[in-house]
């Protein structure tokens, strides 16, 4: 089973390792190889996402990819910046399908800005489309300039898109998710004012139809951000668009106490995946060792359940962080008065040591 292991920039390099750690006393036949990606290949070959990077990653059955960007980046060309990267890669292996858990564990309750009452047993699956919809929509404006802005325009748009066939195929990942879950789905849009999202519900009302044993509810995305926090665990499984999906996966993850708790999963047609933490590269901590990596190693875990078939080794990870949050063991995003304060290398060591 090969794997493209693309740790980018930032925290990525410090998150990955310890996820790879993990990985390596699985006892599976693995066949891991590293390449750059993001600011790091900018800087080796003058682009974030190259040929022999790319080349891996297509060849890969899995990639598993730490994060991008740096604020030092940002007066690029936007083609050069290396947020470019990923979205290369979503278009080049055909990654249309995100997966983003956002579950509260038990041991974590109290880390959540939530009352206890609101989040304690949360488990969310939102679902986002990412190859459509504004950021891959045609944009409009002023040619950028060498710093990466606009000098002197009035005026600058991007358009938003959603072909039936793109929002058909999300719509079937998300209603059969449901259908291994609590058979729920609510689906996300902005139908009473734009008419990308009215054929968003439109369709996904008819591919509804195909699924009789799932319940399908509608919910505009302003009440979806509020409900979010309001009673988030009315919601099961949530399916929107590239920018909804983007906005209100972010805001789940901080349901669940930390951000560098969610893992994430893009998938093509083929199960084949790039799996990721939901979180940045934090220009600011890296190198300092304080980083959570359980985000990424939960990744991992994915990896093994969707793209590589071994669901018994994901859900070994998976015991094997919450055997450590029981254990009373946090990295400063998590941490809290009663519980073991513990550096980036010191969790993923924990965590093979509770594998």
């Amino acid at each position: 089973m090969k794997i493209a292991v693309l740790p980018g920039d930032g925290i990525g390099t410090e998150i990955v390792a310890e996820a790879v750690k993990v990985l390596n006393v699985l006892g599976l036949p693995l066949e891991m190889e590293t390449a750059l990606v993001g600011g790091a290949a900018y800087e080796a070959h003058g682009h974030p996402l190259p040929e022999s990077t790319l080349k891996l990653a297509k060849e890969a059955d899995a990639v598993l990819f730490g994060a991008v960007g740096d604020w030092k980046y940002d007066t690029l060309d936007r083609p050069l910046r290396p947020e470019q990267a990923i979205l290369g890669l979503r278009k080049n292996l055909g990654l249309f399908a995100n997966f983003r858990p956002a579950i509260c564990y038990e041991q974590l309750v109290g880390a959540s800005s939530l009352k206890p009452e609101l989040i304690a047993g949360l488990d969310i699956l939102i679902i986002r489309e990412l190859t459509g919809d504004i950021y891959f929509g045609q944009p409009r404006g002023r040619r950028i300039a060498t710093d990466g802005h606009f000098p002197g325009a009035e005026e600058a748009y991007d358009t938003m898109r959603y072909s039936k066939p793109e929002i058909e195929r999300i719509a079937h990942v998300a209603f059969q998710a449901a259908r291994k879950r609590s058979k729920r789905v609510t689906s996300v849009d902005k139908a009473n004012v734009l008419e990308t999202f009215q054929l968003w519900k439109d369709v996904v009302t008819e591919v509804g139809q195909q699924y009789p044993d799932v319940a399908l509810d509608h919910m505009y995305v302003d009440n979806a951000a509020m409900q979010l926090v309001k009673a988030p665990k009315r919601f099961d499984v949530v399916v929107t668009g590239n920018m909804f999906g983007d906005i209100l996966s972010d805001e789940a993850s901080m349901l669940t106490g930390s951000i560098g708790m969610l893992p994430s999963a893009s998938l093509n047609a083929a199960n084949q995946g790039l799996y990721e933490p939901s979180h940045g590269s934090a220009p600011d901590i890296a190198g300092k060792g304080i980083a959570n990596p359980l985000a990424t190693i939960l990744s991992a875990a994915m990896m093994l359940r969707f793209s590589l078939n071994q669901e018994e080794a994901a859900q070994r990870i998976e015991a094997a962080v919450k055997a450590v949050l029981a254990q009373g063991l946090r990295t400063a995003d998590i941490y809290s008065e009663g519980t073991t304060r513990v550096s980036t290398r010191e969790m993923g060591d924990a965590v093979v040591k509770a594998l």
